[in-house]
């Protein structure tokens, strides 16, 4: 198979901002290697899907496997992969640390591990993370200090790992959305959560989409956090 064209991993690619991410990487004529614990074999030649827990070391071992063996290459990794949970710091039990732990910050330690040990070999490559802005605008109405915990570290490794592999031909950089429309908001609760970003709306899976695309792109960004949070994280609004 020709390995000329580009090669992109989306994490968490089965529903949401990922399978977004999916089909706006195949309108570019991408391959895709598309993983999530419930993803689905695809009949699309271009998209090859591999199902597993982000959070465990295999999973990443087989999805990086699994794209050399079909398309030869990786130049993107898109780590969307993520879980949030709402709820006061201490009613959050010691089995929703562990989860968040594993599926924000130990899935983004080994897929990124893995794209990076190739990317560094190819001299060039691009991974771009999504976090939340809530890592730098907390909101009293939306208690998550897991979150910010988790894709605040997230954040920070990112500008870490720009500046060590700046001159290695690999970009780093994060994505910061607000509240987005996904399945994980039901339609009841749009309008409240509209009401917390100072646009007065809820963002769409096309704004995060159109945001990792011009990074993508971007050969002179490198160890950027791109805020798409309709004003959130510059700062409070009056409800």
């Amino acid at each position: 198979m020709s390995t000329e064209q580009k090669v992109v991993v989306v994490t968490g690619a089965s529903q949401g901002i990922g399978a977004g991410m999916v089909q706006a990487f195949k309108d570019r004529n991408y391959r895709i290697v598309a993983t999530s614990r419930s993803i689905k074999p695809s009949t699309d030649a271009s998209i090859v899907t591999v199902q597993g827990d982000v959070g465990a070391a295999d999973t990443a071992e087989r999805v990086f496997k699994t794209a050399i063996e079909k398309f030869g290459r990786v130049d993107t990794l898109v780590n969307n992969a993520g879980m949030f949970m709402a709820k006061p710091f201490t009613l959050y039990s010691p089995e929703d640390y562990a989860a968040y732990i594993s599926t924000n910050v130990t899935g983004f330690f080994h897929m990124t591990q893995h794209a990076l040990q190739l990317m560094g070999k190819q001299g060039s490559g691009h991974v771009v993370s999504i976090t939340t802005s809530l890592v730098d605008q907390p909101m009293s109405a939306v208690p998550a200090v897991l979150a910010s915990l988790t894709k605040g570290a997230l954040g920070a490794a990112t500008k870490s790992l720009a500046i060590e592999y700046a001159k290695a031909g690999v970009r780093i950089n994060a994505v910061s959305p607000g509240i987005i429309k996904t399945p994980m908001h039901p339609p009841e609760a749009h309008q409240a959560l509209g009401a917390l970003h100072p646009m007065g709306r809820m963002g769409n899976v096309s704004d995060i989409v159109d945001a990792v695309l011009y990074l993508e792109d971007a050969a002179f960004v490198t160890g950027e956090i791109l805020h798409v949070d309709g004003g959130q994280a510059a700062g409070h609004h009056t409800l």
